[in-house]
């Protein structure tokens, strides 16, 4: 099989865009249009993936400037018997704490199971003194900002990439057509007998 395949060409994945007097014009288009495709797919994806980095840093790090820690203080004894029941070491109980504008909140927080009223608990609030999560470190931020830049870059790199391989799967399909169509001019053609 091999002596019917000819000398090997390098760069045989050039073919297309080498002049050929075989080579058809939807040759030349598949050729651009998997360029292209391959170009958005790599930058597509990388610039959106660094967007979504950059953004989701940029948000929790805005997080970590806004909420302060707070001391507050537990205001009702927590029972043991609430661990047998919900099977946690952490429940949530009521707490008051002191609001920077000097007024008094209240809320609820997690806080462990058997404390007594009056411990002390470190709680997370806004510059409007309400109660908010704890915001993500500096490390946990980078790696959600990471795996969200990931998720995203794959993504946005799936569209270009998806849409090409249509493309191409319907340039084949007419391919095949148009060779069906031909095969079924020229085949007849091949059983005649020339006399």
């Amino acid at each position: 099989m091999a002596a019917f395949r000819g000398p090997k060409v390098p760069n045989g994945w050039l073919w297309r865009w080498r002049r050929n007097p075989l080579r058809r014009r939807s040759d030349a288009l598949e050729a651009w249009i998997v360029l292209v495709a391959g170009a958005l797919t790599v930058v597509g994806g990388v610039l959106a993936g660094l967007l979504a980095t950059q953004s989701v840093e940029h948000g929790l790090a805005r997080q970590r400037a806004e909420r302060h820690s707070v001391l507050a203080l537990l205001a009702d004894d927590v029972p043991k018997t609430t661990a047998s029941a919900t099977g946690a070491d952490m429940v949530w109980a009521k707490v008051r704490w002191t609001a920077a504008d000097g007024s008094p909140r209240a809320g609820r927080a997690r806080v462990s199971v058997g404390s007594h009223a009056g411990t002390p608990v470190t709680v997370w609030t806004d510059d409007d003194g309400r109660l908010v999560i704890k915001p993500a470190s500096p490390s946990e931020s980078r790696l959600r900002a990471s795996l969200v830049g990931i998720l995203m870059g794959v993504s946005a790199a799936g569209v270009p990439f998806m849409g090409g391989r249509l493309v191409r799967g319907h340039m084949e399909r007419r391919r095949m057509e148009q060779w069906d169509e031909e095969w079924q001019r020229i085949g007849p053609l091949w059983g005649r007998k020339t006399g």
